[in-house]
This record gives C-alpha cells, structure tokens and sequence, in this order.
C-alpha cells in the first residue's frame, strides 16, 4: 500500500467493467477471495471467514480500494458479530458520478456506498428527495473531535450526507533555504501585508517571484475570501461573484502580482504536473496550499527534502473569525435504498472518522486527519520514521495545531451553483485577470452574468 503514489488519491483511476449492484444476498458464508487490478476489470474483493454482509463499494480513487480493506478488516476483528465483505469497484472520475447519478434516478444498479468528490455532492443533495443516508446518527459517537467545516460542506438542511477523507487545512509551505538567502525569516510574516512585503523583498534581491497567483485552482482566493467572511453566493444561496468582498480579494492579489510578489506558474497552480518542476529548481520559494501537498513533496518535488517549512498562513487581522479552510475533499455516502444501508453507515463510519482510521490517514497518505484527537499524539504525529516528518524541517502538526479552532469554510460550497463557480473562476476569470491584465471588477460582473444566464436556463 505504501508503495503506490498518494497522488493517485487526487486523479481519476482506471475505468470499471462489469459493476455489482446493492441487491446482493444479505449473509453469506465462506471464505471468499481478493481479485483486483486488471483481471477484475478494476474491481476489488475482502477475504472474509465465517458469515458476512456483502457491501458494494464505489470510488474513483484507487488507492481508496486498499485504505478501506485495511480498515474493513479491523471492523471484523472489532465487530464478529457484523463482519463486511467489501466489493470494491475503482471507476474513472466523471464515469462513476455519472453512473452514480442515473442509477439513482432509475432506482437501479446503485452500490451500498460510493465516494463522492466535493464539486460533485451538491448535486446530489440539492433535490428534495435525497436519495442519500442521512448520516448525522453515525457521525454523532466522533463528532466532538471531527472538524466541524469538514461535515459541513456535506450537509443539507442541518443534516450529514458525506463522511470526510481529510481536512486540507490549507497552509503555508516556505522552502527556508531560499528565504534565508534574501534576509527573509518566513516566521515574521503574521499577515497578508507581511506576505507582500516579503514577496516584494525577495523579488528585489532574487529577480524571482516569491509565490504564485492561481488561473486553474481557487486555492488562495478560497483562503482569503473566507478570512474576508466572504463568499460566492449570498444569504439565500444564490450566486453573487461580484460582490465587493469578491472584488477586493482579487485586487488584492492583483496588487502583490503587479508588486512582483507574485507570478503565474506553468499549470496555474502548485498541485500540476508543469509547476513541480519550477519549485523543485527553486523558482518559486512559497506555496499556500491544502495539507495534503505534503505527499507532493516527496513524490514530485524530492529535491526539497529538509528545505520545507509548513507554517500558518498569513491573517488580514486578528479579527479574521476564519483563519484558516480546508481545501479538495471527498465525501463517502452511504445510499438510502440500500438494503444494508444502516451497517454500512456504522462500518464507513469507522473507516472514516475513528482514531484508528485517522492514524492510517497520516501514517500512510501524509493527509491531515479529520479526527483531531489524534493531533496531538506525538508519537504519532512526530514519529521519527515517518517519511513525512522527515522530509520537511518544521514539525507538521505545529502549524494545524496552531490553526485549529478557527478552520472555516465557504458556504458556496455545498451549493448545486459550485462547479458552475468553479469552472468559470478556473477557465476563464483567474486567466483573464493575471494572465491577460482584465479588470477585475468588470471580470466579475461579466462572470455573475454569464452564470445567471446558465443557472437560469
């Protein structure tokens, strides 16, 4: 399993062939089989002894596959009484949604419980018959240490629909080698205004861009839009991306890229495949970006090794009610009509948010755990022999820690306008404003315009 690139956590897999629905015999017995990769067509089976329920699992992150088997198998020991076997199948991203979809508009061929990503689950919870679970009963034994804004963005109506992956306490990576070489001590920047100018500084002494403006991810924008308590939609939900809120973030960011603080780097954002290379090589000496970065670092960006500190980010003021928010996610469902909907809700329930699945989440994905009492383990968490904790030169926990009561997050969201938002934020606004020199005001009213028209339709 450790084997594998954690990247494959954030990419679509391989396509399925032939799919088990949930009408599966509810108990079974013997001793059953592990069949995957390309012989299951993208399917994976449990061994399991004695008697079982059989659960159809669907995701497009195949490394899922093998973190829920893991985690399945500790239910067993844990619960003889319960014991799952889990039927797998790893689909390409949209194929999987899109079938998820139609099967659940049909009422037929819906697995026991799919993963559903963050852009997607609004538009599965935005009906009045929602024909997902209701979670809230399974979530509430953890409740009290998972972070709040990560079961919010999956919720409808003051009710839980998703289980949580991760965090993506978005953060502050400094590589500390290239700071210290233009006077800069990344410890002194508290604020957006100690940010510019330090972006400033380091362009005047290196020729360099010390951080980069997004034109293909919201990343940043998303952080100071809520630090701002802002959003992209208003109080009834609907879209508004020319507020002044909206304006101001992007001006502000405008300022620090026309300052020199700031440049565009190939893909658009850190997280690519084209940008690795310019951090890898030192072009760039900042990146803010989710938790989950960390496993980027050492599968792309291995010349960094000892050279990164993970720090909090930057505030506008201590006022900010929001500091920090978490970044990406996947939300796993448990489907309604699912003749075993009730015991898959406790078993993901425990995949997903229990200590022990919250370990492995850190141990093995580098991600920062949903569950926060294991936060502060140390063993755990500082362990010497964790490729994590020795890659970077700050200890990683420190800057959640630091950040952790004040993890926000944009209601926009968990709103069916979301991907609409983000599409035309990723491919035609951030582009147009720090690529081509448009104004942003008038970048967003076009937007807010041509989104109306969209939604309208």
């Amino acid at each position: 399993m450790r084997k594998k690139l954690v990247a494959l956590l954030m990419s679509a897999a391989m396509a399925v062939g032939m799919l088990s629905g949930c009408g599966s015999s509810s108990k079974s017995s013997n001793t059953g089989s592990v069949v995957s990769g390309d012989d299951a067509g993208g399917q994976t089976t449990m061994s399991v002894d004695g008697d079982y329920t059989t659960l159809n699992v669907w995701t497009f992150i195949e490394l899922h596959q093998e973190f829920y088997t893991t985690m399945a198998e500790k239910w067993n020991k844990e619960h003889p009484d319960e014991k799952v076997k889990l039927v797998l199948s790893n689909m390409q991203y949209d194929d999987m949604h899109n079938k998820l979809s139609l099967a659940l508009e049909s009422g037929k061929g819906a697995p026991d419980i799919a993963d559903i990503e963050l852009g997607k689950f609004p538009s599965f919870t935005s009906d009045k018959d929602i024909k997902l679970r209701d979670l809230t009963d399974v979530i509430e034994p953890y409740k009290d240490n998972v972070v709040q804004s990560r079961l919010d963005i999956y919720s409808k109506n003051g009710k839980y629909y998703g289980l949580p992956t991760h965090v993506g306490t978005t953060v502050a990576f400094y590589n500390t080698e290239l700071l210290q070489k233009a006077g800069i001590d990344y410890t002194t920047i508290k604020t957006w205004d100690d940010f510019k100018e330090a972006g400033i500084k380091y362009h005047n002494a290196t020729g360099k861009e010390f951080a980069t403006a997004e034109t293909t991810a919201m990343w940043m924008v998303n952080l100071m839009l809520a630090q701002k308590g802002g959003d992209y939609v208003d109080a009834d939900g609907k879209v508004d991306v020319n507020n002044d809120k909206v304006v101001e973030v992007l001006k502000y960011i405008k300022d620090m890229q026309d300052a020199g603080a700031l440049g565009v780097v190939p893909g658009g954002q850190p997280d690519n495949e084209e940008a690795y290379p310019y951090y890898n090589d030192g072009t760039y000496a900042v990146q803010i970006m989710p938790f989950w970065q960390t496993s980027r670092f050492t599968s792309y960006m291995t010349d960094l090794k000892g050279k990164i500190a993970i720090a909090p980010v930057p505030k506008f003021g201590d006022d900010d009610a929001t500091w920090t928010i978490g970044g990406g996610g996947t939300g796993t469902a448990v489907i309604a009509s699912s003749p075993h909907a009730d015991l898959a809700a406790k078993v993901m329930a425990f995949i997903k948010l229990s200590p022990e699945a919250n370990e492995e989440v850190w141990n093995v994905l580098g991600f920062d755990p949903v569950n926060t009492s294991v936060w502060t383990d140390t063993s755990l968490t500082q362990n010497p022999d964790n490729k994590f904790v020795q890659f970077f030169n700050t200890k990683p926990f420190d800057a959640l820690l630091q950040m952790q009561d004040s993890i926000g997050f944009l209601k926009s969201l968990s709103e069916s306008s979301a991907p609409s938002i983000n599409n035309i934020f990723c491919t035609q606004v951030l582009t147009n404003i720090f690529e081509n020199g448009a104004d942003v005001k008038s970048e967003l009213d076009d937007a807010q315009q041509q989104l109306e028209n969209e939604l309208d339709s």
